[in-house]
């Protein structure tokens, strides 16, 4: 048996409560198949800590999270909380920020047997995660957003050499173990400064990685190529909201949404979370698609075995990758897939896959 990784389980609100479940249940039976211990620690957070704590992200929250190896992240609901924690920094930027995870990995990738637009589409985005022009995240106090006057409002775009370069090196580091290929995505034609800054910086990283092979595009033109020819890119890095907007583009463009992964990691830390919202109009109706929540923790144990040396958690992450997608071929998934499945009935079939999938390695 390999290490006991503690991780934390914050389901958040919405159809938060049903796919993360699923995820955990999931990554508790790939974890079982690959021989890797994990001890879950259910920890509050969202309108249900609201109602407990008082707060959304409680200091409990905060302080156990940072004693554990990674943690589930569930989405919020924060437009729907009283004020004044709706108009806070959301649950999941306040976890980001605080534990300074500065990259958001969104990977992209088509499934056999689901409604793809583009049926061979594998890429991954690297989203800096701590800055740019999102002002809830880019500035050490306050939003980075403000209104001198009535009628006026200003947003602070903020962008770093130091934060660019760090994750410049995860996007280097990923294309360099993938096919070789990073695209860096900008507006240095009109935000001269700031984006043409993390152009410069990612192109000057670029030099330390010769065998990589680097272009780059306007963000309005990165749009269009992703819907014309997405199957060309594989990974991308761009500043904190075009990344957002690509890997939601992205995330539709090879299936939906509901299949659209992610981590948000730093150096010795971890969050996996999926990139769509919480989705409250299905909430609570057993249809939701955990796709993405469950691949989100099938990457968390891909960068617990990269952190680690651990080989078998890394297996355990392709068990939970490989039963997904025998799954979705065989013709079992939620309805926004094309399917007929519920959320516990796509849960259920995973874990059958994963069962006969170790079942065929022991007799073999």
């Amino acid at each position: 048996m390999s290490t006991t990784y503690r991780l934390g389980v914050l389901d958040g609100d919405g159809i938060g409560p049903e796919i993360v479940p699923s995820a955990v249940e999931i990554a508790t039976a790939a974890a079982q198949a690959a021989g890797v211990r994990v001890d879950w620690v259910p920890l509050p957070l969202g309108a249900a800590a609201i109602e407990t704590h008082g707060t959304p992200v409680p200091d409990g929250t905060r302080q156990t999270l940072a004693e554990l190896d990674g943690w589930f992240l569930g989405p919020h609901d924060s437009v729907s909380y009283p004020e004044p924690h709706k108009s806070a920094l959301n649950p999941s930027g306040t976890l980001r920020k605080h534990f300074q995870l500065f990259a958001n990995i969104r990977p992209a990738k088509s499934f056999p047997g689901a409604q793809a637009v583009c049926g061979n589409a594998d890429l991954v985005i690297v989203r800096e995660n701590t800055e740019g022009f999102y002002a809830d995240r880019n500035t050490y106090a306050g939003t980075g957003e403000f209104s001198p006057v009535e009628g006026v409002a200003i947003a602070m775009g903020i962008i770093t050499r130091a934060a660019t370069e760090r994750v410049a090196r995860v996007a280097f580091d990923l294309a360099r173990s993938r096919r070789g290929k990073l695209t860096i995505v900008h507006k240095a034609n009109v935000l001269k400064l700031t984006t043409g800054l993390f152009r410069t910086v990612c192109q000057e990283v670029a030099q330390d990685y010769p065998d990589v092979t680097v272009d780059d595009f306007h963000i309005d033109a990165m749009t269009v190529h992703l819907v014309r020819r997405a199957q060309d890119f594989d990974v991308i890095v761009t500043e904190n909201m075009f990344g957002d907007i690509l890997s939601d583009l992205a995330g539709e463009i090879s299936g939906s949404l509901g299949t659209a992964p992610s981590i948000n990691a730093s150096a010795d830390t971890a969050m996996a979370q999926a990139s769509h919202g919480s989705a409250p109009d299905i909430a609570g109706q057993d249809i939701a698609n955990p796709v993405a929540m469950i691949l989100s923790g099938a990457m968390l144990f891909e960068w617990l075995g990269a952190q680690h040396g651990d080989t078998a958690v890394a297996r355990a992450a392709k068990i939970i990758d490989a039963a997904v997608a025998a799954t979705v071929e065989s013709g079992v998934s939620t309805r926004d897939l094309g399917g007929s499945a519920s959320t516990s009935e796509f849960t259920a079939a995973v874990i059958k896959a994963i069962t006969a999938d170790s079942a065929g390695t022991d007799r073999n």
